[in-house]
């Protein structure tokens, strides 16, 4: 009798390890979970919106930089529409002895005062709206000395380099003038973006 009891009370503990979880349980596991989800979707919505931010200043300095390229192209027009008429704008003359003219004549100490020709909104040639712009642009012409056109007649039988051999060919020579221009005074536009563009220029 005493061995039959002991078995149905060892089987009765066995019944009672295999009991199936409550509903308390199961409920605890669900908040857990959804707290999970919860900082997953948070996380997912702060980086789409540092990618919009990110995005709207991408955009913005692309378009600050187009305002000061269109800058520096008006005042690249209206330094060559001026140099013929108005002499008094070269700044120096780089052919002449010990005269040394660096890439990017803004940079240069030793530029003559008065030679960084701002243009006026609305005034000359390669007229823009001043409300586009973010400061006035600027340009600097230098003196590049006398070349042979490539344009003009070389000569029968005869290139554009054939000077370098000996040929006295009919070409004629232009003078060729160095335009830097700038969209505007870095001093003045601060953080804003500035873009410099240089080209040769050909007279007559």
């Amino acid at each position: 009798m005493n061995s039959i009891r002991t078995s149905s009370s060892l089987s009765g503990v066995t019944r009672r390890h295999h009991r199936q979880p409550t509903r308390r349980n199961q409920r605890g596991v669900a908040l857990v979970v959804a707290l999970v989800l919860l900082v997953v979707i948070t996380l997912v919505g702060l980086a789409a919106v540092r990618g919009t931010f990110m995005q709207q200043k991408m955009a913005s300095n692309q378009f600050d930089r187009e305002l000061a390229f269109q800058s520096a192209e008006a005042a690249m027009r209206a330094a060559t529409a001026r140099i013929a008429s108005d002499p008094g704008d070269i700044a120096r003359n780089c052919t002449a002895g010990g005269v040394v003219c660096p890439g990017n004549p803004f940079n240069d100490s030793n530029l003559p005062a008065g030679k960084i020709i701002t243009v006026t909104p609305g005034t000359g040639v390669g007229q823009f709206e001043a409300g586009s712009l973010v400061s006035q642009p600027q340009y600097v012409v230098e003196n590049m000395g006398s070349w042979y056109d490539p344009t003009s007649d070389t000569g029968y039988n005869q290139s554009a380099n054939s000077h370098n051999y000996g040929a006295q060919g009919t070409s004629s020579t232009v003078q060729y003038y160095r335009v830097t221009a700038r969209s505007g005074d870095p001093a003045v536009v601060g953080d804003r973006a500035v873009v410099t563009l240089q080209a040769m220029i050909k007279q007559g």
